[in-house]
């Protein structure tokens, strides 16, 4: 068994789907639109890790109003190496998104950091 997709909802389709390609390299499908449900959505695809990130809009979909909540923590990817994940923590930061852990090696012996991506999900960018 795998994990086949994680979706979330997003209140800026285009936007979220640029951070996504732009920073993490993903490949994006053609979009999703269901004119009768008001629903859109793309799914990116990183590498071979065979996992794909569905993102979803539908314009009655209320914003969460806490960001801390039950369920989904934060989404983790891999990009190779410390200095790689050093890299694209500087250019995530000089390009204005909020870093909320500088990269560091954790307790449990990940080398990590994490940023905020612009609708504030937290994405752990690690070896």
């Amino acid at each position: 068994m795998h994990i086949a997709h994680i979706a979330i909802w997003v209140n800026n389709l285009e936007k979220m789907r640029s951070f996504y390609t732009t920073y993490f390299d993903a490949i994006s499908n053609e979009k999703y639109v269901n004119p009768s449900k008001k629903f859109s959505s793309y799914f990116l695809s990183f590498g071979r890790s065979g996992c794909q990130l569905e993102l979803m809009h539908r314009p009655d979909i209320a914003k969460a109003i806490e960001q801390v909540q039950l369920g989904l923590a934060h989404l983790a990817i891999s990009v190779g190496s410390k200095a790689k994940v050093d890299q694209l923590t500087q250019q995530l930061q000089n390009d204005g998104y909020q870093v909320i852990g500088a990269p560091r090696t954790t307790g449990d012996g990940y080398y990590e950091s994490v940023v905020l991506d612009p609708e504030g999900n937290q994405v752990e960018i690690t070896i």
